[in-house]
C-alpha cells in the first residue's frame, strides 16, 4: 500500500476516545493516557491512530502522528459511497449503506467521526456486536478500504462506466461527483476563512493585552513612584523645618 503524504493535505483531527489505562508492575500500578484519534481532509482521505503517554496533550499528539501514517483514500460517489458493504473487526461489525442526498450521516459516535472526516455527507450505518470504539473505527476503515469507484472497476474490467452501471446511472454519478466537488471546495474555503478570522482575532487580543500591560506598568512606575517620592520629600522637608523651629 502506497503511503500518502500528509503534508500536502489540509487534515483535521477528531478525538474519538481518551481513556486512562494502567499497567501492573512489580512496584504497583503505572498509569498512562490512551487517545484514539481520527484525521481526515473531509474530501476522501481519512486515517486513525492510537497514542499513549503520561499526559493528555502528548497522547493526542502521538495519536495524530500515528493517524497521519495510516491515511487511506476513500472512493466517493457524490456525497455517499458507491455500494453497501459489511465488515467485521474483532467482535465489532459495521454496515455501511448509501443514502440519497440530504439524508445526512446516520451513525454513532465512532463511525460518525470516520464518516465526517472522510467527507461522506449522506450515509446509513449500523454497528453490530461489540461497541468497543477502537474495534468499531477499525471495522469502519476496513469497510471503506473494500470500496471501489465505478471508474476504477470499469478500468479493471476494460469497459466504460456506462457499460457497467448503465448510461442513466453514469450521468447521475457524474453530476453527483461535480456537485460534491463544488460543496467540498465551498466548505474548504469557509474553513480557511474561519481559521484566518480566528488568527486575526487572536492577534488583536494579544496586541490589546500587551498594550494594556504596558500602560499599567508605565502608570504604576511613573505615577505611583513620583507621588511617593514627592510625598517623602515633603515629609522630610516638614520634619527638617519642625526641627529648626525646636532649635
Amino acid at each position: 500500500m502506497v503511503r500518502i503524504d500528509a503534508t500536502k493535505l489540509n487534515l483535521e483531527e477528531t478525538v474519538v476516545q481518551v481513556s486512562r489505562v494502567s499497567k501492573v508492575v512489580k512496584g504497583g500500578r503505572r498509569f498512562s493516557i490512551r487517545a484514539l484519534v481520527v484525521v481526515g481532509d473531509r474530501n476522501g482521505y481519512v486515517g486513525c491512530g492510537l497514542g499513549k503517554a503520561s499526559e493528555y496533550t502528548e497522547a493526542i499528539r502521538k495519536g495524530v502522528e500515528d493517524a497521519k501514517k495510516n491515511l487511506m483514500q476513500v472512493p466517493l460517489s457524490g456525497t455517499t459511497i458507491p455500494f453497501m458493504v459489511t465488515t467485521r473487526f474483532g467482535a465489532s461489525e459495521v454496515m455501511l449503506k448509501p443514502a440519497a442526498p440530504g439524508t445526512g450521516v446516520i451513525a454513532g459516535g465512532a463511525v460518525r467521526a470516520v464518516m465526517e472526516s472522510a467527507g461522506v455527507r449522506d450515509i446509513l450505518t449500523k454497528t453490530l456486536g461489540s461497541t468497543n470504539k477502537s474495534n468499531t473505527v477499525h471495522a469502519c476503515l476496513k469497510a471503506l478500504r473494500e470500496l471501489r469507484s465505478p471508474e476504477e472497476e470499469a478500468a479493471r474490467r476494460g469497459k466504460t462506466v456506462a457499460e457497467i452501471v448503465g448510461r442513466k446511472r453514469a450521468e447521475q454519478i457524474a453530476s453527483a461527483n461535480a456537485y460534491a466537488a463544488e460543496q467540498a471546495a465551498a466548505a474548504r474555503a469557509a474553513r480557511e476563512e474561519e481559521a484566518r478570522e480566528r488568527e486575526r482575532r487572536g492577534g488583536e487580543r494579544r496586541g490589546e493585552q500587551r498594550g494594556g500591560s504596558g500602560d499599567r506598568r508605565g502608570g504604576d512606575r511613573r505615577g505611583g513612584g513620583g507621588d511617593q517620592r514627592s510625598g517623602d520629600r515633603r515629609g522630610s522637608g516638614e520634619r527638617r523645618g519642625g526641627g529648626g523651629g525646636r532649635r
